[in-house]
C-alpha cells in the first residue's frame, strides 16, 4: 500500500476574477512546484480553500493537477505523489467526495480532516474515521488540525484506528505540539511499515524528521518549494546541518503567515514572485500595504524575489 514521504505541498487553489477555479493557473502552479523539487502535491487541503469549491470545480481541479504532472518523477525517481483533501462536516459528505476522487482516478490517497464546528468525542471520531475507511479501498491519511477545528484526535485514538483499519495509513499533525506528534509516533512505532506520521507545522519539519516523521505537508512550500524540499532531501542524504539550515531559512516565511487571514500570505507571496494565482475568496481580504511590504522584505531576504 502507498506510503507517504517527503515534502508534499497543500497546493493553493488559484481563482479567477469571478471567483472560480483557474485551471490553467493551477496547472502552471503544479508544474512550478514539481520542477522546484517537491515530492508530491496535495490539492484541496486547508491551504487550497477546499471549502470554497463546487463539485464540478473539485473534479476539474483534480484532473488538472493529475494531468499537469503526469509522467514526471521526483528526485528519488518515483512518480509524483498525489493526495487529495476530502473534508466536510458530516460523514456522508466525506464519503461522497471520496467517490468523486475514485471516479477521477490517479490519486494515491485521501486526507480527511476532523469535522468543523462539531466538537466530537473520541468515540465519535473513532466511528467517523472507521466508517469512512470502511467505505473505500483508498488509503486514508487522518488530518489533525486543532488550531482550526478545536478538535484533536488523541494519540490513543490514532493508535486504535491504525490497528483497526488497514487502509488508514497515516496522520498529518498540524497542532504544532511536538509532544502530540511524538506520542503519535511512539504509539504506532510497531506499525511503521504501514503507518506514517506526517508533520503539518512548517517550522517543525526538521524536528519531525529527527523524531521519525516520514515527511511534511507544508503550506509554505507553495512559495519556497526548493527551500522546503532541501529540509527533507538534505536530511535524507545525512546532511543534518544542511537540513537544519534550510529549516532556519524557511522560518521567517512561516512566521509571516500570521499576517492577514490564512492562506492570504501564501497567495500574496506567489503573486509577488510573478505567479498570478489570484486572491483568496471573500470574506478573506487582502493584506494591508504595510503587511505586503513586510512580506516583500521576507521574500527578498530569502532570495525568493
Amino acid at each position: 500500500m502507498y506510503k507517504p514521504y517527503g515534502i508534499i505541498p497543500p497546493i493553493i487553489t488559484p481563482f479567477d476574477d469571478q471567483g472560480y477555479v483557474d485551471c490553467p493557473a493551477l496547472a502552471q502552479m503544479s508544474r512550478f512546484l514539481v520542477d522546484n523539487g517537491v515530492h508530491g502535491l496535495f490539492p484541496f487541503g486547508t491551504t487550497g480553500e477546499f471549502y470554497a469549491v463546487s463539485d464540478g470545480e473539485f473534479i476539474k481541479g483534480l484532473e488538472t493537477v493529475r494531468d499537469a504532472v503526469k509522467g514526471k518523477a521526483n528526485r528519488y525517481g518515483k512518480p509524483i505523489q498525489l493526495i487529495v483533501g476530502c473534508s466536510h462536516i458530516t460523514t456522508r459528505e466525506v464519503i461522497r467526495l471520496i467517490k468523486l476522487v475514485e471516479q477521477v482516478g490517479g490519486y494515491d490517497a485521501i486526507s480527511v480532516l476532523t469535522p468543523m464546528f462539531v466538537s466530537q468525542t473520541q468515540a465519535e471520531l473513532y466511528t467517523y474515521y472507521k466508517t469512512i475507511a470502511d467505505s473505500t479501498e483508498m488509503p486514508i491519511i487522518m488530518y489533525n488540525n486543532k488550531p482550526k477545528t478545536n478538535v484533536t484526535i488523541e494519540p490513543a485514538t490514532v493508535s486504535l484506528l491504525a490497528r483497526a483499519c488497514p487502509n488508514i495509513i497515516g496522520i498529518k499533525d498540524s497542532t504544532g505540539d511536538m509532544t502530540n506528534t511524538e506520542e503519535y509516533l511512539r504509539l504506532t512505532r510497531d506499525l511503521r511499515e504501514r503507518f506514517d506520521v506526517i508533520m503539518g507545522r512548517d517550522t517543525l519539519i526538521c524536528a519531525g524528521l529527527h523524531y521519525g516523521c516520514s515527511g511534511a505537508v507544508a503550506s509554505c512550500a507553495n512559495v519556497a518549494p526548493r527551500v522546503v524540499a532541501d529540509i527533507y532531501d538534505k536530511f535524507h542524504d545525512g546532511d543534518y546541518k544542511g537540513s537544519l539550515e534550510a529549516q532556519y531559512r524557511l522560518a521567517p516565511l512561516r512566521i509571516a503567515c500570521s499576517m492577514g487571514t490564512f492562506p492570504e500570505v501564501i497567495k500574496e507571496g506567489l503573486n509577488l514572485q510573478g505567479l498570478q494565482v489570484g486572491k483568496c475568496l471573500e470574506p478573506i481580504g487582502e493584506l494591508t500595504v504595510e503587511e505586503k511590504e513586510k512580506l516583500r522584505t521576507v521574500l527578498r531576504e530569502m532570495e525568493l524575489i
